[in-house]
């Protein structure tokens, strides 16, 4: 694979393809990762008092199906940016099939804690926040 340098002195592929759509995808999800941890880290640290936080406040946080929306993306970003990231490591360290082996067992290890996460966010019933 062949790469070309940006003005920033970063490597991106050449083509498209595969390879090319994940270098993208990479810099979206970290600008999305960004924003919606900086959101988060605002709200528990500031907007809310963190000594009142308890299960009832995090019921109450939880009613909001904007709140839910909001953890399952973080949750998507952070799985993607890390395991990406991690792919990309295993890709300049490995090599045949070690590579194959830990790749596969990558991406196994990424969709089950994604489904696993998802679960969490979507099936977990709406309380019902005390009036």
């Amino acid at each position: 694979m062949s790469y070309e340098i940006t003005r920033s002195g970063r490597a991106k592929p050449r083509g498209s393809g595969w390879e090319l759509a994940i270098w993208y995808l990479m810099r979206l999800t970290g600008i999305g990762l960004f924003v919606t941890a900086l959101a988060h880290y605002i709200i528990v640290h500031f907007v809310y008092d963190p000594a009142v936080q308890d299960a009832v406040w995090v019921t109450a946080r939880w009613a909001s199906i904007a709140q839910r929306t909001i953890d399952w993306l973080m949750l998507t970003f952070v799985l993607f940016h890390a395991f990406m990231g991690l792919r990309t490591v295993i890709g300049d360290y490995t090599s045949g099939g070690l590579r194959a082996f830990l790749t596969m067992l990558l991406y196994l290890v990424g969709i089950v804690l994604f489904a696993m996460g998802t679960m969490v966010v979507v099936a977990l019933p709406m309380p019902q926040v005390p009036a």
